[in-house]
């Protein structure tokens, strides 16, 4: 996948603060936080996991399903556009 090779530092800089925040998940599970700053800490871990899969699926549409290498048509470049418009909506 050669998109993810191109971006590997953001992607994996990207993965390090989900991790963070898991942690911190974690920990208010373990210190026994209220519930209300767990789901809120929860809702971002799952904007940001949502975020990172909307972008390395726009960079699998871009590099493998329309064809980088060969000029596409207006009507293709619309609709991919289009598509990953759905993808970015469906995963906000």
């Amino acid at each position: 996948m050669a998109h993810t090779k191109r971006e590997k530092e953001k992607l994996i800089n990207r993965v390090r603060r989900i991790r963070g925040q898991l942690n911190a998940v974690e920990k208010a599970l373990e210190e026994e936080q209220d519930c209300s700053a767990v789901l809120h800490t929860l809702a971002a871990c799952r904007g940001a996991m949502n975020a990172l899969l909307a972008e390395i699926v726009e960079g699998h549409i871009r590099e493998h399903v329309v064809d980088p290498s060969k000029a596409v048509s207006a009507h293709q470049a619309e609709a991919t556009e289009e598509l990953i418009d759905v993808v970015r909506t469906y995963f906000k």
